[in-house]
């Protein structure tokens, strides 16, 4: 594994989470969100779990990062971001389960799986271009004719 790499496509992934989710979650589909009080933490409560915040984002871009790096091999932004829109997908099904479970509207459930596939599959493509390795480096295996 090279870690230069793997740490320079971390902390991009990790920004793009971030900024994405930001404008995403937090300012477009804020609307939505406010349609259903409860479910979120008053702004002056956010403030104290703002870290946790962030906590979440770096976990989520450090093993997505790793996902890529360990299961995509010849790396690329094609095949990591396919490898993030099944991660999205994922997430879908935890978006079922909470939509079943929480007082959650239809919009705000669209919002967040319509999200997700965005937001993995474009930080799919950001790590597989950042990380792509060396064409040396990928190893080929030939079939043996019978």
């Amino acid at each position: 594994m090279n870690w230069n790499k793997f740490f320079i496509a971390f902390i991009v992934a990790f920004v793009f989470l971030f900024v994405f989710g930001f404008i995403w979650y937090g300012t477009l589909m804020q609307g939505a969100h406010q349609e259903v009080p409860t479910l979120l933490r008053p702004k002056a409560d956010f403030k104290s779990y703002f870290g946790w915040l962030i906590l979440g984002h770096i976990v989520m871009a450090f093993f997505f990062t790793l996902l890529c790096v360990r299961f995509v091999p010849g790396g690329g932004a094609g095949g990591c971001a396919l490898l993030g829109l099944l991660v999205a997908l994922v997430y879908t099904g935890a978006d079922l389960i909470t939509f079943a479970v929480q007082p959650l509207t239809s919009k705000i459930l669209c919002g967040w799986i319509v999200g997700a596939l965005i937001q993995f599959i474009i930080a799919g493509a950001i790590i597989g271009a950042i990380y792509k390795p060396k064409a040396a480096h990928i190893t080929f295996v030939k079939e043996r004719s019978p």
